[in-house]
């Protein structure tokens, strides 16, 4: 029986039976924050104005946005030296669907050609995901590097997928490697791109001037900013 996705907002994840169990599950990007996020002071002394101010971790809309959607993972550790990669992915036969064994392809250069991307003796990386995604209608998916993450090596490509419609094959992820010096371990289930639904509408954009209660509105909330912390977090946040 085909899940179909309810009106709860559900994203159906699916692999190809051989799989099961086998790849890291899609997370919700709130159980995938990294340690340096958790480990940071939430408050620090500001050289410049002399006194203790909030660190971003105590900025919601940059936790916010860390913690929105569903990260995808990497399918298996994979080794980087001297600009090598490599890995050992020991994944059972395909059966009725053909799928990549590997965790990353490529890109040739000449795909990005005429981008600020554009590298001659540079390939672009390719994360391979071997999961099928399923939106709600009127639902598509914004795929980009996980939010704030500036830790990683790489930097993956942005792309938005009409996942209500395209759901019977594999999206994969591209990304610029921009830590041409690093050497290490990329672990199974490393974040290499971040899925967040986004609801297809039309918009348009009205331009105005402040009014006298607009003008006001904004002093007296700028102003109370300034007196306290935490307003923001205890008064708008959703």
């Amino acid at each position: 029986m085909t899940i179909k996705p309810d009106d709860a907002k559900t994203l159906i994840f699916r692999c190809p039976v051989e799989l099961d169990g086998l790849l890291p599950v899609p997370v919700a990007a709130a159980m995938g924050l990294p340690d340096w996020i958790k480990q940071m002071p939430s408050q620090a002394f500001n050289d410049v104005n002399g006194r203790v101010g909030d660190t971003v971790k105590r900025c919601p809309p940059f936790i916010d946005a860390m913690t929105s959607g569903f990260l995808m993972g990497l399918i298996c550790d994979v080794t980087i030296e001297n600009g090598a990669f490599s890995w050992d992915n020991d994944l059972p036969p395909g059966g009725t669907v053909n799928f990549a064994r590997s965790p990353i392809g490529f890109h040739d250069a000449s795909q990005v050609g005429g981008t600020p991307l554009f590298q001659e003796d540079r390939f672009v990386v390719k994360f391979h995901n071997l999961w099928t995604i399923e939106a709600p209608l009127g639902y598509s998916l914004l795929f980009t590097h996980p939010l704030n993450r500036f830790d990683l090596p790489f930097t993956t490509l942005t792309g938005l997928v009409d996942c209500d419609r395209y759901i019977d094959n594999w999206i994969h992820f591209p990304a610029h490697w921009h830590d041409a010096n690093f050497s290490g371990v990329l672990r199974k289930g490393t974040p290499v791109a971040q899925c967040i639904p986004v609801k297809r509408d039309t918009w348009q954009v009205r331009t105005d001037t402040f009014s006298a209660d607009d003008t006001q509105r904004v002093h007296d909330l700028s102003s109370a900013i300034y007196r306290e912390t935490g307003i923001y977090r205890r008064q708008f946040r959703a």
